[in-house]
């Protein structure tokens, strides 16, 4: 027989059935055929509609209950609406299936290209709200990103140890002495140009020879490492500021007004040795004092010695490398992820975390994010706060 396509159809019939016995679909089928045949001339035979192809396929649905049959009846056509129409009504002669009494009776004849118009009209709203949603940037901001990139593009190479560097270091008379290549980049977005980076926790030659002809401020992450890379500038180099990035933070992610806060913020070298002097060395210069986090009784019960062996290997591994592993609970890794991007990384997964080892200092915003994913451990080089739900472990702790 022939069909009719769904998107070729531009009627539909569609018809009850109440029968008063129990008939399957052929019968009803076979009634519709049967008891139609001859009515309306060779024109609108159903069986000959069927096999052009300008009647579908009849779809029939009934079900049965206490021993009587209801159910609907949906013919497609590509006849016009007078034909389609006179079909329809014709299905209401049918007043037996088989050897049961029935009722059919016509719905309704829906236009099927009403239902794609409104479809149509829907999705241009759609399509039209998107495209006015996606504004255009404004001259300033254009000029902005332009600036921007070309100030990225100026990024050089200093020294004999090819230190990645901004173009104004030579004829400046101060320099900003950062840790890694994604700082000087950030600070040449940002407009500052007499930036060099140390490559690593260790100080290059180039830096210690410039900085005993220039002034030099040291701008390093708001972490452990930074503490320590502070305390080597000290010794090997005549560096005359320190400042650092706020706690938790390192310098590549900073807006422009916080690098310039940070700026303004720097102390003298012998504000940073007397500091130093007077704290432990793993406290933080010009940020409020990190101590271990004491041991909780439920530390204890929460994690094994092995497991506690398990996360001291991963914490020194990660010493240095801003990086966080994220466990399941068979301590399997998931992935290893920058501390930067590691709540966003804990939002997205929303749970199926056990555990988070990483380079950094817990502070409060990731504690809550982790209770919030239901994460069980957080564990830390240091922490400044304590979770309710999350168990928060530091590397003084393991």
């Amino acid at each position: 027989m022939g069909k009719i396509a769904p998107v070729s159809s531009k009627y539909i019939i569609h018809s009850i059935i109440r029968i008063e016995g129990v008939v399957d679909k052929p019968d009803v089928i076979g009634a519709i055929f049967g008891q139609t045949e001859g009515l309306l001339g060779p024109d609108l035979e159903l069986r000959e509609l069927q096999r052009s192809g300008r009647i579908g396929r009849i779809e029939v649905d009934v079900d049965t209950n206490a021993g009587k049959t209801e159910g609907t009846i949906i013919i497609p056509s590509s006849l016009d609406k007078a034909e389609t129409a006179i079909v329809g009504a014709s299905l209401e002669i049918i007043q037996r299936i088989g050897p049961c009494n029935a009722q059919l009776k016509v719905q309704n004849i829906e236009d099927v290209r009403i239902s794609k118009r409104s479809f149509v009209i829907e999705r241009a709203k759609e399509l039209l709200k998107s495209l006015q949603s996606e504004v255009m940037p404004d001259s300033q901001e254009l000029a902005d990103e332009v600036a921007s990139a070309v100030r990225v593009m100026e990024c050089t190479e200093y020294g004999r140890d090819r230190l990645p560097a901004g173009p104004g270091i030579t004829e400046s008379d101060e320099i900003i002495v950062v840790e890694g290549r994604a700082d000087v980049l950030n600070l040449l977005k940002n407009g500052f140009k007499n930036v060099i980076a140390m490559n690593g926790t260790s100080v290059p030659q180039t830096i210690i020879e410039l900085s005993k002809k220039k002034d030099a401020v040291a701008f390093l992450d708001g972490d452990r490492g930074g503490d320590l890379i502070i305390k080597e500038l000290i010794e090997v180099a005549e560096v005359d500021f320190i400042t650092r990035a706020p706690d938790g933070k390192e310098v590549e992610e900073l807006t422009k007004k916080e690098i310039h806060k940070a700026l303004r913020s720097r102390i003298t070298i012998e504000q940073a040795k007397l500091e130093l002097a007077s704290h432990d060395t793993s406290n933080s210069i010009r940020r409020p004092q990190i101590r271990p986090l004491p041991k909780r009784p439920e530390e204890k019960q929460d994690i094994n010695e092995n497991e506690k062996s398990m996360y001291g290997k991963m914490l020194e591994n990660l010493i240095g490398t801003k990086g966080a592993f994220i466990l399941d609970n068979k301590m399997n890794v998931l992935g290893k992820v920058p501390t930067t991007e590691l709540e966003t990384t804990i939002k997205s997964l929303k749970h199926g975390i056990h555990a988070v080892v990483f380079d950094g200092v817990a502070d409060e915003n990731l504690v809550r994010v982790a209770e919030e994913a239901n994460v069980k451990h957080i564990v830390a080089m240091n922490a400044n706060t304590q979770g309710r739900k999350v168990n928060v472990i530091t590397a003084a702790g393991l």
